[in-house]
């Protein structure tokens, strides 16, 4: 899977209305409206490469009320869920009671 997370200005008064519009773009998994420089924030996945420029610089910047955007293509990722997995291997069975 390949993910970009996307850093959106909108314009103003739109934030709220394009957030809505993002989440309905199937290849846009999740938005969120953040404080800081940006005013969304929206984490795109695909299966190849190729299909990420159809999803950010067609569908997400036609979207009414986007100002500008800033893609960010992810290398790899890390997460507590994926650590806890990856350190608890062996941890969800009970231990043998055969008496030995």
């Amino acid at each position: 899977m390949i993910t970009a997370i996307v850093l959106i200005h909108t314009e103003r008064g739109q934030t709220s209305a394009a957030g809505e519009a993002l989440a309905e773009i199937p290849d846009v998994a999740e938005v969120y409206s953040v404080t800081g420089e940006y005013d969304l924030v929206a984490i795109v996945r695909v299966k190849q490469y190729t299909q990420m420029a159809e999803v950010v610089p067609r569908r997400i910047q036609n979207v009414p009320g986007i100002a500008s955007t800033h893609t960010l293509m992810a290398f790899d990722h890390y997460s507590r869920h994926d650590l806890d997995r990856l350190w608890g291997i062996g941890m969800d069975t009970e231990p043998s009671s055969h008496g030995g």
